[in-house]
């Protein structure tokens, strides 16, 4: 029904060169829905002209194997025509260009290797060309050949792609064409453009009327004229598209497929607006995120942790729920670092400087991560955390004096604490360093009442020990060497507690002084008893005058240890011997 409802006229003319050898061909297959035309340019030297005739041969029947125009026909048709000469019994090596055109007689689509060239001509101008596949067009391309010169250029037909090429067969694949009608199709190869201007060519088909047959032999015409010397052998086709195909059934198709694509086209508006709505949330989110990451900065820049941590965290759960992974991780470094610095000043507020001081550290480990982000700032609270410190050193250094009694350079550390405080305006160590100062002055002031206080019980025992010590010099004068040991006893005892060395010394001599007469005395006093034992023994035996000496004798003794009862004693005892005495004269007078 295509072919038949359209008109597509071809004509074509083929010419040998002056050596009567002609190795181009033309062909077309031209079936209901599909046409197929196919030209090839041979550029060996064998008479035969195999390899054009192979090319299009190969080319048509493989696309009449599965008719079609796609991009894949195309290259199927194009790989054939190569096989075909690569495969061929030949005794040199097969080579070719080649043109393949598909159309559904309403589009068209080309496929090319080589440089034979396609011109597609709309209301006489040119809508669409082909470009040769040689070194001379590449230099065109660099500017280093001007197009005028193409055709007589010496790399004009050294190709990168051809047909009968092993390796590297990259031949081009145009997109569809869309046709109107009296389109005009002019396919040719290089015998024709190398002796006609492409201008030349397209004034005849703008002058052209409905035959094709007369735009061919008006270009060939043109080129014989002018006789060239070395006129190769040539092709020319032309095909006019005097009316394309138009589908009766186009409408009426066009009513189902919309009648089934409304639902379908409701959908997709659907998902449409739901992916778009899904996409605007999404790019508001991130919108929000990113002004979360900027003003997370600002609020460090400017010191506020508290409202840098809570745009941080949303900014992070956006991060999270939009699955951006280096957004997440830099969020999640920022608030790491948010979360030392605030956990420092909680630290601070509640007067833990040690622990403050080691999150303070923390933090300014994470200022790596965020390039140094927020470092003035935690630097300078190190400075005020290590002040703290110093304020509490300086006290527990004086309380450390205090205790050793060093009182005077314990008063020195807590000024110094308290002066240090004052300047970094710490109040709480301010406090605490007058409290100790207040409680040192106190301290000192106990202490000199102390001191006072045994300095007067030290008096006063000095002078219980020297009345002790005058009261045994007494006992010692008068005899009363056991009174007088105890006086120095008791003396050296409070001399002792007292720590008093000279008078511990003296003491200590008097008490020697005084064993020894205790010593001497008991000695007298047991010679003492010894004469008294013998004057009693004498006045037994009535020898009154042997007892009267003994009891002498032994009162000079307690006369030299001053034992005054003794001596009273003895002169008791004489009185009665000189009674008893006086009893006996008379006695014995008697008796005379």
């Amino acid at each position: 029904m295509r072919k038949q409802n359209s008109e597509f006229l071809t004509a074509f003319a083929s010419e040998a060169s002056k050596d009567i050898k002609n190795t181009d061909y033309f062909g077309f297959v031209e079936l209901d829905d599909f046409a197929c035309y196919v030209i090839a340019d041979g550029i060996d030297d064998q008479l035969e002209a195999l390899s054009a005739k192979l090319a299009v041969t190969a080319a048509t029947s493989a696309f009449l194997e599965a008719p079609s125009m796609s991009r894949r026909t195309i290259k199927r048709c194009l790989k054939a025509a190569n096989r075909a000469l690569l495969e061929a019994k030949s005794k040199t090596s097969l080579k070719a260009s080649i043109i393949v055109v598909l159309t559904n007689y309403v589009k068209l689509r080309y496929g090319q290797a080589g440089n034979i060239r396609l011109r597609l001509y709309r209301n006489g101008f040119l809508c669409h060309g082909t470009t040769d596949q040689s070194l001379t067009m590449d230099m065109v391309k660099e500017e280093k050949v001007s197009q005028d010169k193409v055709a007589a250029h010496i790399e004009r037909n050294n190709l990168y792609t051809y047909l009968g090429q092993e390796k590297d067969f990259r031949p081009v694949v145009s997109r569809k064409l869309k046709l109107t009608d009296a389109d005009v199709l002019a396919l040719y190869t290089r015998g024709v453009w190398e002796h006609v201007d492409e201008g030349e060519i397209r004034d005849v088909v703008a002058e052209a009327s409905n035959e094709p047959q007369e735009t061919v032999n008006s270009i060939e015409d043109m080129l014989l004229s002018r006789q060239p010397d070395n006129l190769d052998k040539y092709t020319l086709t032309v095909i006019f598209f005097n009316k394309l195909f138009t589908d009766p059934n186009k409408k009426r198709r066009l009513r189902r497929i919309l009648l089934l694509m409304i639902p379908i086209i409701l959908a997709i508006i659907t998902v449409a607006v739901l992916l778009i709505v899904r996409h605007n949330k999404r790019l508001e989110k991130r919108e929000q995120m990113e002004l979360g990451y900027t003003d997370t900065i600002e609020y460090i820049q400017i010191d506020n942790y508290t409202k840098a941590e809570e745009k941080c965290e949303a900014a992070a759960e956006l991060a999270s729920e939009l699955k951006d992974v280096q957004m997440t991780a830099e969020l999640g470094d920022l608030l790491k670092l948010i979360e030392a610095v605030l956990r420092g000043e909680q630290l601070l507020e509640e007067e833990k400087y040690t622990e403050a001081q080691e999150a303070f550290l923390e933090a300014s480990k994470r200022t790596e991560y965020v390039d140094r982000l927020g470092a003035d700032y935690i630097r300078q609270r190190l400075e005020l955390t290590a002040a703290y410190l110093s304020v509490y050193d300086l006290i527990y250094l004086g309380d450390t004096l205090s205790a050793n009694l060093q009182y005077d350079k314990a008063e020195e550390k807590y000024l110094e604490a308290k002066a240090q405080a004052s300047k970094i305006y710490f109040n709480e160590g301010r406090t605490s360093a007058m409290d100790a100062l207040e409680k040192l002055y106190e301290t000192q002031k106990e202490q000199l009442q102390e001191e006072d206080e045994e300095r007067k019980e030290k008096l006063l025992q000095e002078e219980a020990g020297a009345n002790l010590l005058a009261q045994g010099d007494t006992a010692f004068a008068q005899g009363d060497y056991e009174g007088a040991k105890v006086y120095y006893s008791s003396a050296l005892q409070k001399f002792v507690q007292l720590q008093d060395e000279a008078s511990q010394e003296a003491v200590s001599g008097k008490l020697d002084i005084t064993e020894r007469r205790i010593a001497d005395k008991q000695g007298r006093e047991e010679e003492a008893a010894g004469y008294i034992r013998q004057a009693q023994e004498a006045s037994d035996a009535g020898d009154y005058n042997s007892a009267r000496k003994y009891y002498l004798l032994a009162k000079d003794v307690y006369a030299g240890i001053k034992e005054e009862e003794k001596l009273a004693e003895i002169t008791r005892r004489m009185e009665m011997l000189s009674i008893q005495e006086d009893e006996q004269q008379p006695a014995q007078g008697e008796i005379q």
